[in-house]
């Protein structure tokens, strides 16, 4: 294809019906007034002008090349936008978006067909707009999304809270407290800001409010109705990200419509993600836009329904710039066969388990999960899980004999077994955990369950202390081979912090190890194949550093009191746009704190500092964010604070305690 010359419309106004103006920035491939093209639709509240700037400019311009319109929109009050943001994928921002589809089908240069594309945030609303089937969307690619809002996003994992919820809450107040640009919105921009910064909500104050998977988290969750999804989605996440599950569960739900592309990636587009082998993302998405928005036939519906990435043994290091592995593709994806292991009679995981073993107690340390890395993963570092063996020494474990022979997983496990617990509330983690002959131990997937939750996340009922129950966990996707030689191992602890924030109790489980049944699921039948790495190694363009940045993680220890702080610091330096010279900078210092026997302890506090400026202005936002708790309650607090070239303009808290749901 003859690559097109384009133009770069730095921002367009897309007024909607209630008089509100959106910013866009568009890249228009020449000659569309008479030659209209289609046209991919990003809709977030990042800001355009540079909180994603570096990764639209990676994009845009090749989609626009290709002869498709590449739209980056700004929802209601970020960005240059005008008005209030009033929650995470509400209906006026779903409605909003379904507006802004119908704006671009009917401009002069659209051929009237739609694609919408994002990651995370624009992953998610993508699914949630086409599930309201606006008649111009025909195809979405959605990366590192969920199906399921309660169970697979950064608030809470099968009735566990994830410390994420805090640490995400606290970005959105500090992001959303961002000033609009003057280049953009003229002299209107302190009154925009000063309106946003006294509207915007700390929203983690609703999403606490809601404990237990009911009609909020439903709303958006695109599974609950798997069956009327109307249009072709691409599927795309990383192993080393938390939203890995979701291709699996978009496969099964509509295999008519989705297609899973999984690889080793943190929380990335596949074409810049570490760790390394990366994949031609923009290769992947011309041809589906090429499809579904064009009508060309290039075969895009017959790609398999799974492509994976099958990790081969890596190692947990300092930076995983690439990782040993293969590509398998499957054409079909049903739910896979499995591998049924139970405890034996020496205590190991075997084929012929025991009926006659003693029952095994377990009180995991509270700060047992150091290991985990981050939830959410920015960076192949510590951010990604390290290795395992300092948790395991919290944890049950049951190991495998050397493998004769290697194991090719693909899938989720499960795992059921019979506990019992003597408080009516407590949390169970469950690990797999890859043994190298060296000792070195690689987590290959997780799950937790909160076990109020034990038969569903929306009617939680407490534990009958000491009475037995019956139990079952799903664990996160993977996709891994296990070697000749190396062994697996089942891991289980009762607290995995920082990532799980406790139950009120420090309890202590009683577990039945002959009841105990672990399902592995085996890759069988699949073709081995390529998958094309892109052409430019560095797509991001270069900014200009004008102060170094740093990050750093650490854990720390006070043997004296008990208490072991996670701790982390990043600085992202100042950096300075080439074209528009807006000049940035964020700060983020996290502290989580927990002390040895003690739940209540459970503490975080983070602080953000956003700085935007050009000339003569400054404008600068501190926020603060805290969670504590007691048996019955959870406190959340903030503070937002706004400078104006060094002088205070702005200061609003918010403080609110809400009761715990059995959490």
């Amino acid at each position: 294809m003859t690559e097109r010359m384009f133009t770069t419309l730095e921002n367009e106004w897309i007024t909607l019906k209630d008089g509100t103006r959106l910013a866009a920035r568009i890249w228009m491939p020449e000659g569309s007034n008479s030659d209209p093209v289609p046209a991919v639709l990003e809709y977030l509240p990042y800001r355009k002008r540079n909180g994603t700037a570096p990764r639209d400019e990676s994009t845009y311009p090749v989609f626009a090349a290709a002869g498709i319109a590449g739209v980056r929109v700004d929802i209601r009050g970020s960005g240059e936008s005008e008005g209030v943001i009033d929650g995470e994928y509400t209906e006026r921002e779903l409605s909003d978006a379904c507006e802004v589809i119908d704006w671009i089908a009917a401009q002069p240069w659209s051929n009237g067909n739609v694609g919408m594309m994002g990651i995370s945030w624009g992953g998610f609303n993508c699914l949630q707009v086409a599930a309201l089937k606006p008649p111009a969307l025909k195809a979405v690619i959605s990366i590192a999304s969920s199906v399921d809002r309660y169970n697979d996003d950064i608030h809470y994992k099968d009735g566990c809270h994830l410390s994420a919820h805090l640490s995400w809450a606290a970005t959105m107040l500090a992001y959303q407290s961002r000033s609009p640009d003057p280049a953009i919105v003229g002299e209107r921009w302190r009154e925009m800001w000063l309106k946003r910064l006294e509207g915007e909500p700390f929203m983690m104050e609703e999403w606490l409010a809601h404990q237990r998977r009911d009609a909020f988290w439903k709303h958006g969750s695109i599974g609950e109705d798997f069956a009327s999804f109307p249009v072709p989605a691409l599927m795309i996440a990383g192993w080393a990200d938390g939203y890995r599950t979701t291709p699996f569960k978009a496969v099964e739900g509509m295999p008519d419509e989705a297609k899973a592309l999984v690889g080793p990636w943190i929380h990335k587009y596949p074409h810049f993600a570490w760790p390394k082998p990366r994949a031609d993302f923009h290769g992947e998405a011309i041809r589906w836009w090429n499809r579904w928005l064009r009508d060309e036939p290039n075969g895009a519906e017959n790609t398999p329904q799974m492509r994976a990435f099958m990790l081969d043994g890596p190692k947990p290091a300092r930076w995983r710039d690439r990782d040993p592995g293969f590509w398998i593709a499957k054409q079909e994806w049903s739910k896979p066969e499995t591998w049924m292991l139970g405890i034996d009679a020496h205590g190991h995981l075997g084929d012929t388990p025991s009926t006659t073993a003693p029952p095994l107690t377990l009180r995991s340390p509270l700060d047992t999960g150091t290991g985990s890395g981050e939830w959410f993963t920015l960076k192949p570092d510590a951010e990604m899980a390290g290795d395992q063996r300092g948790d395991d020494m919290g944890s049950l474990t049951f190991d495998t004999a050397e493998l004769e022979e290697e194991i090719l997983l693909l899938g989720r496990a499960s795992l059921s077994l019979t506990l019992s617990s003597d408080a009516p509330l407590a949390n169970l983690c469950a690990r797999l955990v890859d043994l190298h002959p060296d000792g070195t131990a690689t987590r290959i997937a997780f799950g937790v369950l909160n076990l109020a939750h034990r038969d569903g996340n929306e009617g939680p009922t407490p534990l009958a202390p000491g009475e037995p129950t019956e139990i079952a966990i799903t664990l996160d996707a993977c996709g891994y081979r296990l070697a000749p030689r190396h062994r697996l191992r089942l891991s289980l602890s009762s607290a995995y912090w920082p990532t799980i924030l406790p139950p009120p109790y420090d309890a202590t489980l009683t577990i039945e190890p002959t009841s105990l049944r672990l399902a592995l699921p085996l890759l069988g039948d699949h073709e081995r194949i390529e998958v094309a790495e892109p052409q430019n190694e560095n797509p991001l363009p270069p900014y200009e550093a004008l102060t170094d940045g740093h990050a750093a993680r650490e854990i720390r220890r006070n043997l004296t009191t008990g208490v072991t702080e996670h701790r982390v610091s990043e600085d992202s330096g100042l950096i300075r746009h080439p074209d528009n010279g807006l000049v940035t900078r964020e700060t983020r210092d996290e502290v989580w704190s927990i002390r040895d026997g003690d739940p209540l302890s459970a503490s975080g506090r983070i602080e953000r500092v956003c700085i935007t400026g050009r000339d003569e202005v400054e404008a600068k936002t501190v926020s603060t964010c805290a969670l504590s708790c007691t048996a019955d309650n959870w406190r959340v607090e903030a503070r937002v604070e706004a400078f104006e070239n060094g002088e205070r303009i702005f200061n609003k808290t918010f403080a609110q305690t809400i009761p715990r749901d059995m959490m």
